[in-house]
């Protein structure tokens, strides 16, 4: 990637934007004060567009809001706490008015099961907020497109072409490359302090981008990485954020916030940063591995077989380019867009998020931590390298993964749901086109459903009778969701996870400066981070560093 650094950070179109602060409620609720006339005058004309029936069955109870606003100036400043104390006060399925939409919190297994299986194709919809509509061309995407058949065909193409074991073994020496480079980094500062969560985050960073078009950020590109992660940051917080437009549809074309023109500049860079990254591969700085094939290679061999049931028209090509934020001059061809960043973030983010989490709560629990390194040394031994083939052998790695993910799942809510007709859940109806989130991080801490909840237990399961899986079957433990909407890209998370795990813990020793343990104080921007990052000591073990990268 020669010169692309340079290209980035340099002249150019494509220049650093200002980080765009979250906005405090005071600033909301100034903004709100001025839209309120607006919203009385026009309330008149929304009454009349619309036809009011009284349902057979009460709403969802909750707490009692403001005229207009609902509880929108009740939900700062952490919107997770607030729903889950509203849950506890309230019941397991709650109503929460905010401007015209109908948001509704569900924080039981059994109400979750009645909408994500019973009835998963009246949920299975989005209600795309402003922010992304730019970044997703209307809501194109496979994150925000809604429910129907051309979100099924993406859907099914991505899970058995992208997706499949055959594809991601294809590409196995791109994510055992890149960890042995952060292997190699770390070594370098052995004894020292190091940000290890910067570490994580751009270590799963180069995974992704490498699997998907095998290129990556190494030295003082690596630099672009972390630009790419404060970006995106702000462009989710955007997503995520209180807008009087999303709530007011009738007030999107003032953008009172100026959230919608910030959203473009955002993505505007992500754009610029893709269209390097592949610029760059074009000019034929891409993979040299004979044995490998990354995504990009594999579905221009896909759309190259001739047989009717894989491969791929111009059409559905487009859509998988789409989906996986690359592009060639096929978009010319086209007439298309460029792609959203939609699988480099979704997968850097949810890998990165849960190592940390992982990396956090073995620090905090010395004994987990030896457990583990135990398992390792018996089954990789002090003669080699952690390969995936070890992978399925580590089951008591694989129950940490399981707990982090249940303690600390990295979307808390999922992405929300959007009902397309009114439908009575629980006894209680449900309004057409209410928002449906699913409190996962308050039900797998249900002391109802699990012994110990706020303990870190990864011993829970490995017990036969406990023992779950996230593929969406149990509604006492879904982090990944259910359903239709279930990620697609649980299969590609689990390898890299747990290689990275692995890898870190069967090379370095840790320490913690001062002898502190880290704190395990959680943030919710769309995922659940920490709000400290992760700063330790790599302390080297000699009989295991030879073979370690």
């Amino acid at each position: 990637m020669s010169n692309f650094y340079d290209k980035v950070t340099g002249k150019g179109w494509l220049r650093r934007h200002d980080g765009v602060a979250a906005f405090t409620v005071t600033e909301v609720a100034a903004t709100l004060t001025v839209a309120t006339l607006v919203i009385i005058f026009f309330s008149w004309l929304v009454k009349k567009l619309i036809i009011k029936t009284k349902p057979s069955l009460p709403l969802p109870p909750g707490p009692i809001g403001w005229p207009i606003l609902g509880h929108l100036l009740f939900i700062k400043p952490d919107f997770l706490q607030y729903v889950t104390k509203q849950s506890q006060i309230h019941g397991p399925i709650i109503k929460l008015q905010l401007g015209r939409k109908v948001y509704i919190i569900i924080s039981s297994p059994s109400i979750a099961k009645q909408i994500l299986k019973d009835h998963d194709a009246i949920f299975a919809n989005r209600d795309i907020p402003v922010a992304a509509i730019k970044g997703t061309f209307g809501g194109l995407d496979i994150v925000w497109r809604s429910n129907g058949p051309e979100l099924h065909k993406l859907r099914k193409l991505v899970v058995s072409e992208i997706m499949s074991n055959k594809s991601l073994d294809a590409c196995y020496e791109f994510r055992r490359r890149e960890i042995q480079y952060m292997v190699k980094n770390i070594h370098g500062k052995i004894g020292s302090p190091i940000n290890l969560s910067e570490q994580i985050f751009l270590t799963a960073f180069n995974v992704t981008i490498n699997m998907l078009w095998g290129g990556s950020l190494n030295g003082e590109e690596s630099n672009l990485g972390l630009e790419f992660r404060d970006q995106f940051k702000e462009f989710v917080k955007l997503m995520v954020e209180p807008n009087i437009s999303d709530m007011f549809p009738m007030l999107r074309p003032f953008d009172l916030q100026g959230i919608e023109s910030k959203a473009k500049k955002h993505i505007s860079w992500l754009y610029g940063f893709f269209e390097l990254v592949i610029e760059q591969r074009k000019l034929g700085e891409g993979p040299n591995m004979a044995d490998s094939k990354d995504f990009l290679q594999q579905l221009l061999e896909l759309n190259q077989t001739g047989d009717v049931k894989t491969s791929l028209s111009m059409k559905s090509y487009g859509r998988v380019q789409h989906h996986l934020s690359f592009t060639f001059d096929i978009y010319t061809h086209m007439g298309r867009d460029p792609p959203t960043p939609n699988i480099v973030t979704g997968a850097t983010d949810t890998t990165f998020t849960t190592i940390e989490w992982a990396m956090t709560e073995l620090l905090r629990h010395p004994n987990k931590l030896q457990r583990v390194v135990e398992e390792l040394d018996a089954i990789i031994g002090d003669q080699n390298i952690v390969e995936e083939f070890h992978l399925p052998r580590l089951l008591y790695l694989e129950a940490v993964v399981k707990e982090t993910l249940r303690i600390h799942p990295p979307a808390p809510l999922l992405m929300p749901h959007m009902s397309s007709e009114t439908t009575i859940i629980a006894g209680y109806t449900i309004p057409k086109n209410s928002n449906i989130y699913f409190n996962v991080w308050a039900i797998q801490r249900d002391a109802e459903f699990w012994e110990d909840p706020l303990q870190f237990e990864p011993e829970r399961f490995l017990n036969v009778i406990e023992k779950r899986n996230y593929k969406g079957n149990s509604f006492n433990f879904f982090p990944f969701g259910s359903g239709r909407r279930i990620c697609v890209g649980i299969s590609m998370a689990e390898k890299i996870i747990m290689l990275m795990l692995a890898t870190l813990l069967h090379c370095f020793e840790w320490e913690l400066p001062n002898g502190r343990k880290p704190d395990v104080k959680e943030k919710l921007h769309l995922l659940l981070s920490k709000v400290e990052p992760l700063v330790v000591v790599p302390i080297s073990r000699s009989s295991k560093w030879r073979h370690c990268g």
